[in-house]
């Protein structure tokens, strides 16, 4: 699937959902199914700064793709992460930097996080584009 179509289902998926209440237990849903990162990457080099939750991303570039594993020690955050790898693990370095992530603003995340929470999302995603960033640089050197 590309990108805008992993971005449309998941705008499906919290359109059917009635209110925040249900969306909120969607995100704790998506959380569960979340490949928890391995021990050894929860350290302070993997912490995402500006999150309010610890939250540890791992990126490797695996043929020419990025795979993303994470955490975290909050719940909906780890749903948070959970959607935002649904979209942009195993995509090229490339792709993730010139990635237009509309279905936060079409599902009304950021709108319906703490401003805490909602700083931690863009904390996420901008780490998240700084690691595909840097393995762009690392292919293209």
């Amino acid at each position: 699937m590309t990108l805008n179509e992993i971005q449309n289902e998941i705008i499906e998926e919290f359109d059917a959902l009635d209110d925040w209440i249900d969306k909120y237990n969607y995100l704790i849903e998506l959380s569960k199914d979340l490949n928890d990162i391995d021990k050894t990457f929860k350290t302070d080099e993997y912490v995402i700064n500006g999150c309010q939750s610890k939250v540890w991303l791992k990126a490797e570039l695996v043929d020419e793709k990025i795979i993303f594993t994470a955490d975290s020690d909050a719940i909906i955050v780890k749903g948070i992460i959970a959607l935002l790898i649904r979209v942009l693990s195993e995509r090229s370095p490339e792709e993730l930097m010139n990635v237009d992530l509309y279905f936060i603003d079409k599902i009304g995340l950021k709108q319906n996080l703490s401003p805490t929470r909602s700083n931690g999302l863009l904390a996420m995603v901008k780490q998240m584009k700084m690691y595909a960033l840097a393995y762009y640089t690392k292919m293209n050197s």
